[in-house]
């Protein structure tokens, strides 16, 4: 059970962030607009690119020498040290949200919403990347244990993020609001980092 909180609470400091995916699904939300369809796209292929990443590393882990696995912890700790960077730099920064209601069609939504998922380079650095390289060295059922948790944060995050982007508009556009989230996320990638790092260690 613990791989699958660790899977919830590492897939849910991944996925929070003020990027644009989660500004249209916000601007959905408060549009009211294909609000269910928007967030089962993006949830679902959120649980696509994780599990597709955590299998990746386990089918390939064959030729992971002493050397190829320092090699990509040492990608793993600089990822994370330029996740946390950023995250710090972003603290004071405010996202635009476009407040504008506009009538699109079923198709345009759902091409939108794919092109807002599977054209952002950073879904495939923090699914397939960093979940699969992070879970690695895990027992296949502790991998998906790690994979269904971090799956589950996709899914309630989306649907909190597009159906309470009406109910609670004041406080997702508030910088304050964003910061103390971000600072939390800084703590918990530290601790992470903290653990990849012992890990080179240990290999070096």
């Amino acid at each position: 059970m613990s791989f699958l909180v660790l899977g919830f609470f590492t897939g849910l400091s991944l996925i929070l962030a003020i990027g644009a995916q989660n500004i249209f699904v916000i601007e959905q939300g408060l549009k009211k607009q294909y609000i269910f369809l928007v967030c089962l796209i993006c949830s679902i292929s959120d649980l696509i690119l994780i599990f597709l990443g955590i299998f990746l590393f386990e089918y390939f882990k064959i030729y992971f020498t002493k050397n190829v696995e320092l090699f990509f912890n040492i990608l793993l700790f600089i990822f994370l040290i330029y996740f946390i960077y950023n995250k710090v730099r972003s603290l004071y920064k405010r996202s635009d949200i476009n407040f504008e209601s506009g009538n699109l069609s079923l198709k345009n939504i759902m091409i939108k919403t794919l092109g807002f998922t599977y054209l952002n380079p950073h879904v495939y650095s923090d699914t397939v990347f960093f979940l699969g390289n992070f879970s690695k060295n895990f027992l296949v059922s502790h991998k998906y244990l790690f994979g269904i948790g971090a799956s589950i944060a996709s899914f309630l995050f989306f649907f909190a993020l597009g159906y309470l982007a009406k109910f609670f508009s004041d406080y997702l556009i508030n910088s304050k609001f964003w910061i103390i989230i971000n600072f939390f996320i800084i703590i918990f990638m530290t601790v992470l980092s903290s653990y990849v790092f012992m890990e080179i260690i240990d290999l070096v």
